[in-house]
């Protein structure tokens, strides 16, 4: 009969077991990126896998394919249609900033005399001519660069793309085997954190995905109304940025409000100024309605957290982490927030769960 390990033992292998693990993030740290964006795009296509399973006698592999293959075929499409539009509204964009780099040039250029004192700010901004022969004389090395970075992102792609096949495929299988990793006493518990933990994410992820959609579409119709320059691009840089809550459209609010005060309206007989009073009072009022209406309608109950912590850990994940981090700090906390409701009772001695709360299995 083999000898079983004294608890002491049990102790430093686990230790022992936790700092190579540790130090096996720290080295694949590179790799954490795209896994946890596959992991994202996994979570988010899985109820279709379930879907197609469940109307179909396909097995879930095949229905992994096919959902995922049927994804990439409906973005390579959509693609197709919008881009050579995207690449106009791009282009005209990239001028009229090129444009108003050119008046802020020029308006630093000219002295400000101020009683006696004479002020020169031409230092603030850089040489463009200069800027431009520089770029020139480094396109080699820049093209190098370009095919680096290209052939890196490929890689990562296929990373991504695989991540997202091998977790919509074997899903089920990692998910029983996390269970079966509890103590037998405490998989029902396990069972409930991991039902309220998935709410969360579906919650946050779709409803984010449906909002983006609204607020991309929302600002289009109103920038095209106005007749804002670039007003298409601009519209889906605000769509797409409102991924990262408040932070993000406030960006985009100031790229469009730049662009109102220099350029002004394609149509609209005001002065440039009150074109862009005019743009950051839209983006005020649609922004408010999109806080104070849609999104409480969309997330429902997936997030109970206070604005302003939201906020300020949004702020700190884009500083330490990136957007990454921005987007996922939410759920995570929201989640560390379940997890840390489980521990309190357990210390406390008390019900984690009202007492006429059943059990939930999952299938998903």
């Amino acid at each position: 009969m083999t000898k079983q390990w004294n608890l002491s033992l049990r102790y430093w292998i686990l230790s022992i077991l936790a700092i190579l693990f540790v130090g096996l993030l720290w080295f694949a740290r590179e790799l954490m990126s795209p896994l946890v964006v596959g992991a994202l795009l996994a979570f988010v296509l899985n109820p279709a896998i379930g879907f197609v399973t469940h109307h179909t006698r396909l097995s879930r592999s095949w229905a992994a394919t096919i959902v995922l293959f049927t994804g990439l075929g409906g973005l390579i499409a959509l693609s197709a249609l919008m881009v050579p539009r995207l690449i106009v509204e791009i282009q005209v964009l990239f001028l009229d900033l090129q444009e108003i780099l050119s008046q802020i040039q020029e308006s630093l250029a000219q002295p400000v005399i101020f009683l006696d004192w004479v002020f020169h700010f031409e230092h603030l901004m850089p040489d463009l001519t200069r800027l431009l022969s520089e770029s020139i004389t480094t396109i080699p090395e820049s093209a190098f660069h370009l095919l680096e970075a290209t052939s890196k992102n490929l890689i990562w792609g296929l990373v991504i793309l695989a991540t997202v096949f091998y977790l919509l495929r074997d899903w089920a299988q990692l998910r029983n085997w996390f269970f079966a990793l509890t103590p037998k006493s405490y998989q029902t518990d396990a069972k409930r954190i991991y039902v309220e933990i998935k709410q969360i994410w579906q919650g946050y992820l779709r409803g984010n995905i449906a909002l983006m959609v609204i607020v991309g579409i929302m600002f289009t119709l109103a920038w095209l109304a106005i007749g804002l320059p670039g007003a298409l691009i601009l519209g889906l840089i605000t769509g797409l940025l409102t991924i990262i809550p408040d932070l993000g459209p406030a960006i985009a609010a100031i790229l469009a409000a730049i662009v109102a005060l220099f350029e002004g309206s394609t149509y609209l007989d005001i002065s440039n100024f009150w074109f862009a009073v005019l743009v950051i009072g839209i983006y005020l009022l649609l922004i408010n309605i999109k806080g104070i209406w849609i999104r409480p309608r969309i997330f429902a109950r997936s997030v109970h957290m206070h604005d302003g912590v939201v906020f300020i850990a949004i702020m700190a994940a884009v500083v330490l982490q990136g957007i990454l981090g921005a987007l996922i700090i939410v759920p995570v906390l929201a989640s560390v927030g379940v997890l840390g409701r489980y521990i309190y009772h357990q210390l406390m001695g008390s019900s984690p769960w009202p007492p006429d709360e059943l059990g939930e299995t999952t299938n998903e």
